[in-house]
């Protein structure tokens, strides 16, 4: 039986959660006052270092849960998803568009990712 492993674990979340080799997690904007571009940006990056602190990278995305509270949002949103994502290696996606809990935030993700196999 695969163990479960919390981390950054408070009393109503974790950051992060791995079981059977997959990491799960949500990302938030760590800035809520910069602009959706910004915001966008910070995101992915925030993304890619919470892989690599679990032991997985960008093409191991198996799905992303992506939250735009602000539809005119998209087509920048998609801009840099393109940008970002590696050739070949796009996950399973979803987009909806649904009010978040800070108004401020332009963007809320939901990461489900495979961890590398050692």
């Amino acid at each position: 039986m695969n163990s479960i492993q919390r981390y950054g674990t408070t009393r109503r979340w974790s950051d992060v959660v791995v079981h059977g080799g997959v990491a799960y997690f949500v990302e938030v904007p760590a800035d809520a006052a910069a602009t959706p571009e910004a915001q966008f940006s910070q995101i992915f990056q925030q993304v890619e270092a919470t892989l690599q602190s679990v032991g997985s990278r960008l093409d191991r995305l198996l799905q992303v849960m992506v939250y735009l509270p602000y539809p005119q949002d998209l087509a920048e949103f998609n801009r840099q998803w393109d940008n970002w994502i590696p050739e070949g290696h796009a996950p399973s996606r979803a987009c909806l568009h649904a009010a978040l809990v800070n108004p401020a935030y332009r963007v809320e993700l939901v990461i489900t990712a495979a961890i590398i196999e050692r």
